[in-house]
Order: C-alpha cells, then structure tokens, then sequence
C-alpha cells in the first residue's frame, strides 16, 4: 500500500512539472521566436470603444471592451431590455448620421458581437459613416473611402468569414491623414 502511495506522489509532481513548467516555458518560447509582437498579443485584434463623429464606430460590446471579461449578452430579440438596448444603438446612430435611414443601419453596427471584441466591422457599417468622418474632419469623401479600402481585411485564409474593416487601424489612419 506504501508504494502506491509513493508512486501518486511521484506521478502527481511529473505531472506538475512538465505541465505546469516545462509545457507553459515551450509554448512561451515557441511564441517569442516565431509569432508576431513576439507572442504578446496584438491590440489590433481587440474591439475598442469610438464615440467621437471624427471616427469610425465599432460593434457594440456586451462587455464594455473588457478582454478580461469576454462574452456576449446571451440576450435573444424577444428580451425587452435587449430590444431597448438595440433600439437606443439605433436613435444615438440616427442622431449622429442624419443623412441615413433606420433601414439602412447594418445589424453590426447596433448589436455586440459573440466574444463582445469583435475589432472589425462590415465593409457596409464602414461605408454607411463616411459622410459623417468627412464632415467632422472636413476630409473628402474620396480620402475616408481610400481609408476603408487600406483597412479592408479578407475572409480567413480567403475563404472563411467575411471581409471586414479593422476599427482600429481604420481610425488610426484618418489621424494620419488629416
């Protein structure tokens, strides 16, 4: 019975060891020598928060763009505070872009996404806020449309998922430019 006893123990610290030390050190490594930004990640890829006319909107966030916390609402469209929630995204996008109608709002633009990060947004959402960019920062329309078209990432590996604008790079570009 003694040696079974011993055995766990040994097992359990080889255990602890090669998956608590060794894989994690691996892995780490692996990603510093060959991932971008040497594995620290890449801000790009996280949805931020622009309310200013001057930018870009992103997607809506049911986690206030806490990567911490990552998640949708879960909320369905028969939840009313969720339909109230909708409904206030779609009159504050109205009062900021007076020249679209309530038709013409693409969906991403007024619900969260799954993870509540999403960076990009349709190339419709992007599109649908050049009048409003160019007047805020008295650029021509043609300048804000080159900024989409530069910022236009494809579908995954060409075939998965739709094209998108990436927020970020998008906005940071119209700092560029002006």
């Amino acid at each position: 019975m003694k040696n079974h006893w011993i055995v766990s123990i040994r097992l359990t610290l080889v255990t602890l060891l090669i998956f608590g030390v060794v894989y994690p050190l691996a892995i780490t490594s692996i990603a510093w020598l060959t991932a971008p930004n040497h594995g620290k990640g890449n801000v790009e890829l996280i949805g931020q928060s622009f309310t200013s006319d001057r930018y870009f909107n992103g997607r809506p966030s049911a986690v206030n763009y806490n990567a911490a916390a990552t998640g949708g609402s879960n909320k369905g469209p028969s939840n009313p505070e969720y339909l109230e929630q909708v409904e206030q995204r779609i009159n504050d996008f109205l009062a900021h872009n007076p020249k679209v109608k309530r038709q013409q709002i693409p969906v991403d633009l007024v619900t969260a996404s799954g993870s509540g990060l999403d960076p990009h947004i349709s190339i419709e959402s992007a599109y649908i806020q050049i009048d409003r960019i160019g007047a805020a920062r008295g650029m021509s329309r043609d300048i804000v449309e080159k900024i989409i078209i530069d910022n236009t990432e494809g579908p995954l590996l060409g075939l998965f998922g739709p094209s998108g604008v990436n927020v970020l790079k998008a906005n940071l570009a119209l700092d560029l430019n002006e």
